[in-house]
């Protein structure tokens, strides 16, 4: 009988111990951290557009102000890429707020036209006085360009573009043009 009972006692769990493990610990502090470090980033891209914290400040009383000119290959300085895309002072600025047709290269003909007019009325609305530019709620975009909306006496020049049939507010995708 007494060699049965121990056994019995051989093939027992062990009794459960209360409280967290020793990885369960070292994983919930590195979430902790996780959290900490990136968890206001995550909160700002999550909240509604209207509730969106800036991410710099932005340059305001439109003291913004250069000679455009179209660039022609490459990088440049102060000129006009395509109708929402432009270099200033060395660096290389999307308009934030507006989509506009693609030209380098354009899908199709009429693409392309309105792509060109979207570019020169670009140029002309930069080149008309002093501007500002507002950041939005990331700095740049995937191929390193800042995101900004222009802006002039508190107006979107994007908004023009878009007013004169130039482009289209930006909804987070591309859409054909052709």
């Amino acid at each position: 009988m007494q060699a049965q009972a121990a056994g019995k006692a051989r093939f027992r769990s062990p009794p459960r111990r209360r409280g967290l493990s020793g990885p369960a610990i070292v994983y919930m502090l590195c979430i902790g951290a996780l959290i900490g470090w990136y968890g206001p980033e995550w909160r700002a891209l999550l909240a509604p557009p209207s509730v969106r914290s800036v991410a710099a400040p932005a340059l305001t009383n439109d003291a913004l102000s250069a000679e455009f000119t179209f660039c022609h290959s490459g990088g440049g300085t102060n000129c006009v890429v395509d109708g929402d895309t432009f270099w200033f002072r060395g660096e290389k600025i999307r308009v934030a707020d507006i989509d506009t047709p693609e030209t380098h290269p354009a899908r199709c003909a009429s693409e392309a036209a309105l792509g060109s007019r979207a570019t020169e009325r670009l140029q002309a609305l930069l080149n008309d006085g002093a501007f500002s530019l507002e950041p939005i709620d990331r700095d740049s975009d995937r191929y390193g360009r800042l995101l900004r909306i222009v802006t002039r006496d508190g107006q979107s020049i994007g908004g023009e573009l878009v007013a004169e049939g130039l482009a289209r507010p930006w909804d987070g995708a591309r859409h054909p043009w052709c």
